[in-house]
C-alpha cells in the first residue's frame, strides 16, 4: 500500500489586493499545530511592490467618502465574524487554548467595528476653528499622511495586526503591513477576509518574513511617509529611526502592550495624521 505524502501549505504575500509569492521564491518553515508550513519570505523587492501598490490606491481610498470607509470596514467585521471558526483555528495552531483564540478574536471583530464608527467623526473631533487678530478665519483640519508602513507586535498575531493597521485606515491612509513572524497564520486569514470587503486593491498589503531584515527595507523605503513600530528593542527602534530619517518620515515606536493599552484611543488614528491649517477672508 502506497504511503500517501501530505500537501505542504504554503502561505503567500498579499500585495495589490491578490496573495503572491514572495518575488525571490523563498520561504521559512513553521510548525503549526504539528503540520509543517512554509511561510513567504518577503524580500526588498517585495517591499517594493507592496509600497507601489499602496501610493496607487492611496489616491481612491482617501477621495472616498469618510462614511463610505466606515462601510467598508464594517463590512470587514461582518464577514470576519462569518468566519469565526477558521479565524478560531489559525490562532489555536499558534498554541491558544479555544477560549483564549475566540477572545482574541472577539476583540480583534469589536476593534474594526469600533475604528469603522470612527471614520466619519474624524472631521468633528480634531478640526478647530483657531482665533485670530484681524478679518479672516483660521481653520485647522486634519488629512490623511499617504502610505504607512507598520510593523506589528509579534503577540498577538491578529489582534496585534488589527490594531496597529485599522488607525491608519481609518484616517484614510493606505498600508504596507508586516506581520508577526511567529504567529502568520491568522495574518494570511486576515488578508484573506480583506480581499472580500470591497477594500479597494492596494489599501491594505500584508508581508510575511523575518521581522529586523523586512522592516529596514520598510523604513527605508522613500515612498513611505510614515512608520509604526511595535514591540521592538530601543536598538532595533533606533536603527529604524535611523533608516526613515532620509525622507523625514513620522515614526511612531509603540510598546509590546499597545495594542492592549492603546487599541480604544481616538488619537492612535491622530498619530498618522497631519493638521493643515487654512486661512479664508472673513468677508463684508
Amino acid at each position: 500500500m502506497k504511503t500517501r505524502v501530505p500537501v505542504v501549505k504554503t502561505l503567500k504575500l498579499f500585495i495589490g489586493g491578490a496573495f503572491a509569492r514572495s518575488e525571490s521564491g523563498r520561504t521559512y518553515p513553521l510548525n503549526a499545530g504539528g503540520d509543517n508550513v512554509n511561510v513567504a519570505l518577503a524580500s526588498r523587492k517585495d517591499v517594493r511592490d507592496a509600497v507601489t501598490s499602496a501610493r496607487s490606491s492611496w489616491p481612491g481610498w482617501s477621495a472616498r467618502s469618510a462614511y463610505n470607509r466606515g462601510q467598508i470596514l464594517y463590512r470587514l467585521a461582518e464577514i470576519m465574524e462569518a468566519r469565526r471558526s477558521q479565524f478560531a483555528e489559525c490562532l489555536m495552531l499558534a498554541g491558544k487554548t479555544r477560549a483564549a483564540a475566540e477572545r482574541e478574536f472577539d476583540k480583534t471583530v469589536d476593534l474594526i467595528v469600533w475604528y469603522a464608527g470612527w471614520c466619519d467623526k474624524i472631521e468633528q473631533q480634531f478640526s478647530t476653528k483657531n482665533p485670530v487678530g484681524g478679518p479672516h478665519f483660521n481653520v485647522s483640519s486634519p488629512e490623511p499622511t499617504g502610505v504607512v508602513g507598520v510593523i506589528a507586535p509579534r503577540t498577538p498575531g491578529l489582534l496585534g495586526l488589527a490594531a496597529a493597521t485599522l488607525p491608519a485606515l481609518c484616517g484614510a491612509n493606505t498600508v504596507v503591513a508586516l506581520a508577526s513572524e511567529s504567529e502568520p497564520m491568522s495574518a494570511v486569514a486576515f488578508a484573506e477576509a480583506i480581499a472580500t470587503c470591497d477594500l479597494p486593491a492596494g489599501a491594505l498589503n500584508i508581508l510575511t518574513g523575518i521581522r529586523e531584515s523586512v522592516a529596514q527595507h520598510l523604513a527605508a523605503h522613500m515612498d513611505v511617509n510614515a512608520l509604526g513600530i511595535w514591540d521592538c528593542d530601543a536598538t532595533v527602534a533606533k536603527r529604524l529611526q535611523t533608516a526613515a530619517v532620509d525622507n523625514v518620515k513620522r515614526v511612531r515606536i509603540f510598546g509590546a502592550d499597545a495594542a492592549a493599552a492603546q487599541a480604544l484611543s481616538p488619537h492612535r488614528i491622530l498619530d498618522f495624521l497631519e493638521i493643515k491649517t487654512v486661512w479664508h477672508p472673513a468677508g463684508v
